[in-house]
């Protein structure tokens, strides 16, 4: 299992480039609630068992928080809103005392706080799952079993057309939404060729899910590939911890309210 080091080193790493591109409106607040989420929140209940066995405790006290605390989903239904008001009174507190800048000069709010917590828990999942359990983990497991092992996947005209055409569609639209000349603003651009992606993404796992658990026998929906589970993994793992950073980012209007900031 990832140790402190990379989870630490990923989540700052990724906060760094938001900030950057963000020209700040993803700030060191942002970047240190996030890692601090993905490095020591769900293992919170690992430490609680360790402190627990330490002094002399039952180790049943620990071993009961990190069953429910050790999971991407219950990490944050359990802790998500009493953490993020912690995190907002302590935004408040650094940018009051002048101990870490905000750039805007206001403090994470609990809905920014509370993404967050969420995001740093899917992102300590994409590396746990990964790199633990000798990859055996049952998320990992799952992935390759979307994919075809038994012998050499047959090439099923069918998927090669349904493939072929989901493909094109996407480089096609892509290429038309994003063409020379249009009169499409650029944020209505990347909205549009944003759903395009989704649209595209969810026929293609569609296909491959209808292929996987719904026809008998099972049939190899691309190749040997295990597209199905790579692509949820992704989705849900990769992709969506950075949308939930992207959303927490500090609207462009925001000005330095600094002063009116309560303790």
């Amino acid at each position: 299992m990832p140790g402190p080091g990379p989870h630490m080193l990923y989540t700052l790493t990724s906060g760094q480039a938001l900030l950057t591109v963000s020209n700040g409106r993803f700030g060191p607040h942002h970047c240190l609630t996030y890692a601090i989420n993905a490095f020591f929140g769900p293992d919170i209940g690992s430490f609680s068992e360790w402190v627990t066995s330490t002094l002399g405790f039952s180790e049943m006290m620990g071993s009961s928080v990190e069953e429910w605390v050790h999971d991407p989903f219950y990490y944050v239904v359990v802790l998500g809103f009493p953490l993020a008001l912690l995190y907002t009174w302590v935004s408040k507190l650094l940018v009051r005392k002048r101990l870490l800048d905000s750039f805007s000069g206001v403090p994470l709010t609990r809905k920014q706080c509370f993404m967050l917590i969420s995001a740093g828990s899917l992102s300590h999942f994409f590396l746990d799952h990964l790199f633990e359990e000798n990859g055996q983990s049952s998320m990992y497991t799952w992935v390759l079993s979307t994919g075809w092992w038994e012998d050499r996947a047959p090439v099923n005209p069918d998927a090669v057309i349904v493939v072929s055409l989901l493909c094109t569609s996407l480089i096609g639209g892509f290429a038309y939404i994003n063409r020379v000349k249009s009169t499409k603003s650029l944020k209505e651009q990347s909205r549009q060729s944003l759903t395009l992606i989704l649209i595209i993404a969810s026929l293609y796992c569609l296909w491959c899910a209808s292929q996987i658990y719904f026809v008998t026998p099972r049939r190899a929906a691309v190749g040997e590939e295990a597209d199905f589970g790579v692509l949820v993994f992704l989705a849900t793992f990769f992709f969506l911890p950075h949308w939930l950073c992207i959303m927490s980012m500090n609207p462009r209007d925001i000005y330095s309210t600094t002063d009116q900031l309560p303790l």
